[in-house]
């Protein structure tokens, strides 16, 4: 089999667990191969590390697919829907759940979500899309949904080589689909919504700022298709307003808001940062404001422009909450460590004069565990914060 041999000292990486090896750390690649090709990964003496996809075209060459000498065929890609399956029977609501999650399920480069019974996947890297008629033939095998739909359209496939695409993979899948989160309906748009339609990995969140939302005026920016803004009118908030940039985003909000009955819950379309700072200059106070925004950097380099951006929404978000209502901001920043958000927290609430008591520092929900060895498996950030004047 094709050997990919590392050099003398990156070969800890691949000991400690890390699914990632760089074209960097490769010393050589000895046999045939082609881009997308499992291939074994060897030390400088020789020594078995593991198997792998090898795709020389990415910096990533080499995805961690197991560490030990076994057969890659239809049976262990099925072996592991299974185990990625039963985790989330175990640990998530079956019916609104990532059913998995890339390298923390051990299938580099694979995202599926599940929203109702139907399932929508995300293939990106090469290894997995050389492998994507197999897998998919083993979640309909293992899951039985009633229709699997591909949403690769995402910028990282171009890193991969690969092209963006669409389209239905099995089953029948309609244009929305009814899921409910923590007892609110959602109309997911799996075709045509961001990413793969809505975003599962706040879900255990979003239940726990409900318990500080009741009897309260929210204030939810960067709202997107409402769910935030929901569970706190679920909750029995006075009133919501949910903001954000995208007018369908918002007309979303608003279906949902009218499928549940949520009457104390409205939607503007707004610049959050242009009216977050309208709002503090008009001196708007609120119980609770909530800060979801999307990802400001995608990229290393870009972290302290990141940051700046951060402190700017959380001064002005401190700034709108009454004394001893509640800041809850997010981050869905790989590159933005828990410690700079913190530490960025720390600095916006000094200059904004307000002191600020953590209630809880939180991270995505248990349907996308994470991988100690693996820091970029644990991205999202949520800090839900009692504000005092």
């Amino acid at each position: 089999m094709t050997k990919a041999i590392l050099r003398a000292t990156r070969e800890s990486r691949v000991r400690s667990g890390h699914p990632w090896v760089f074209a960097s750390d490769i010393e050589k690649v000895e046999g045939e191969f082609t881009p997308g090709d499992i291939v074994n990964v060897e030390s400088t003496k020789g020594t078995f590390l593991g198997k792998a996809f090898y795709n020389p075209n990415s910096q990533i060459s080499l995805r961690m697919l197991t560490y030990k000498d076994e057969n890659i065929d239809y049976q262990f890609f099925k072996k592991r829907v299974e185990t990625a399956w039963e985790y989330r029977k175990q640990f998530a609501d079956p019916m609104s759940c990532r059913l998995i999650y890339s390298e923390s399920d051990f299938l580099p480069g694979l995202i599926a979500d599940k929203f109702s019974d139907v399932i929508v996947i995300q293939s990106m890297s090469l290894g997995i899309e050389r492998w994507k008629n197999e897998i998919v033939q083993a979640i309909a095998e293992v899951v039985h949904p009633l229709g699997i739909y591909e949403r690769s359209d995402v910028p990282v496939r171009r890193l991969e080589g690969m092209e963006q695409v669409t389209g239905l993979l099995y089953g029948e899948v309609p244009d929305r689909v009814e899921m409910k989160e923590n007892g609110i309906t959602f109309m997911v748009d799996v075709k045509n919504g961001q990413k793969t339609g809505f975003f599962l990995d706040q879900k255990e969140n979003r239940f726990e700022v409900m318990r500080v939302c009741k009897d309260a005026k929210v204030l939810d920016c960067f709202c997107h298709n409402g769910s935030f803004a929901l569970h706190a009118a679920k909750a029995g908030a006075k009133s919501v307003l949910g903001v954000d940039i995208s007018e369908e985003a918002v007309e979303v909000a608003r279906e949902n808001a009218r499928i549940n009955g949520l009457v104390n819950a409205e939607f503007e379309v707004h610049n959050c940062f242009d009216h977050l700072r309208e709002l503090t200059d008009a001196k708007e106070k609120y119980d609770v404001v909530i800060l979801d925004p999307p990802a400001f950097t995608k990229t290393r380099q870009a972290v302290e422009r990141a940051l700046r951006g951060y402190k700017e929404i959380n001064l002005r978000g401190l700034k709108l909450v009454r004394d001893g209502g509640y800041l809850v901001s997010c981050s869905c920043s790989q590159h933005v460590s828990s410690e700079q958000f913190i530490s960025m927290i720390n600095t916006a609430a000094r200059d904004a004069k307000k002191r600020v008591r953590m209630v809880e520092f939180r991270t995505a929900g248990h349907d996308h565990p994470i991988l100690p060895a693996s820091p970029e498996t644990q991205y999202l950030k949520c800090a839900i914060m009692q504000i005092f004047d």
